[in-house]
């Protein structure tokens, strides 16, 4: 008898350690699941300004240092997908599309000036919507452009500035840009021979793909995408006139360089050496205006987060981490 009650003893403190071990299992596995769904998952909402429907992707507490996003061409802000899925744990993210770009409205050109002014006053007067007061700014090719007006008009609110293949200096523009200034030089006679390249499916590839070694991690949506977006009613008027006053860009450049002198933001530059558009040598342009600057020159090309995304995103958060947070 007394063997008999020792056996069910054992069973029942072997099924109740069964148990234990169960629960705490599945309260494990409960874990593991949640830990791989995001705190702050992207969001993606349109909002009036000026008029226009502006639509902007959000992740990140509300309350963490905020990143302002903003695209290239002929990109919009699904360019940064890549950010928001490795840093809104942490971090604000916002990223606009312009006007004429991704979801945002595009009006016809005799119905609105498409001038990196306007688009820089559209984005200001969007962040003033949004009540966005205090930001770190991620620029990229016309990102620059539209950034630095931003910056030169309201230095107070910038924290930091992240470049990524995004010009200020004649040193990033090669030899692609003589076919471009003939362009600015005399519209009517090369707008015709700009439209068939700038515009065309072939450039629109080879802005992703450029002179990597490694076109095979190039994922063909990139462009396809893109192409889809370029090829819309309207939109070669719009990126004709758009890119007609780039010229703008280039006669702002002093400006912009005596400003990075003056005033010594806390920058980091982070340049894809496989860029066909914009030259390697920008990097040590921008480090001549700013010394303490941080510069990494990487294996990526003129849009960094299709090959290198982990590599930035660990970047811009180790610079995040450096900076003032008031």
């Amino acid at each position: 008898m007394k063997k008999i009650l020792l056996a069910v003893l054992a069973t029942l403190g072997a099924s109740a350690a069964f148990a234990s071990a169960s629960a705490s299992g599945s309260a494990s596995h409960a874990r593991a699941v949640n830990a791989g769904a995001p705190r702050h998952p992207t969001t993606y909402h349109t909002v009036k300004v000026d008029g226009l429907d502006i639509f902007y992707r959000e992740a990140g507490p509300s309350d963490a240092p905020t990143i302002l996003l903003l695209h290239g061409f002929p990109s919009s802000s699904r360019m940064f997908e890549p950010l928001f899925a490795r840093l809104s744990e942490r971090y604000h993210l916002i990223a606009p599309d312009y006007p004429g770009f991704g979801h945002s409205d595009a009006p016809a050109p005799q119905d609105f000036a498409y001038t990196f002014d306007h688009l820089a006053a559209v984005t200001n007067d969007f962040l003033e919507t949004l009540g966005v007061q205090r930001y770190a700014m991620y620029v990229q090719d016309y990102g620059g452009p539209v950034g630095f007006r931003l910056a030169l008009a309201h230095p107070e609110r910038l924290t930091g500035l992240i470049v990524q293949n995004a010009v200020a200096h004649e040193d990033g523009l090669g030899p692609l840009w003589e076919k471009r200034r003939a362009f600015w030089a005399n519209r009517e006679a090369n707008e015709a021979d700009l439209q068939r390249t700038f515009l065309s499916f072939d450039t629109t590839k080879q802005r992703h793909v450029g002179t990597s070694p490694h076109p095979e991690r190039y994922d063909p949506d990139l462009w396809t995408d893109e192409y889809a977006l370029l090829t819309r009613p309207g939109q070669k008027a719009i990126q004709t006139d758009l890119f007609y006053d780039y010229r703008t860009n280039v006669a702002s450049y002093p400006a912009w360089q005596a400003w990075l002198r003056k005033t010594q933001p806390p920058t980091l530059v982070v340049w894809g050496r496989y860029d066909p558009s914009f030259q390697v040598a920008e990097a040590a342009a921008y480090q001549r205006d700013l010394p303490h600057a941080e510069i990494h020159v990487i294996d990526a090309g003129h849009f960094a987060l299709d090959e290198r995304a982990d590599e930035v995103a660990a970047l811009v958060g180790r610079f995040m981490q450096r900076l003032p947070q008031s």
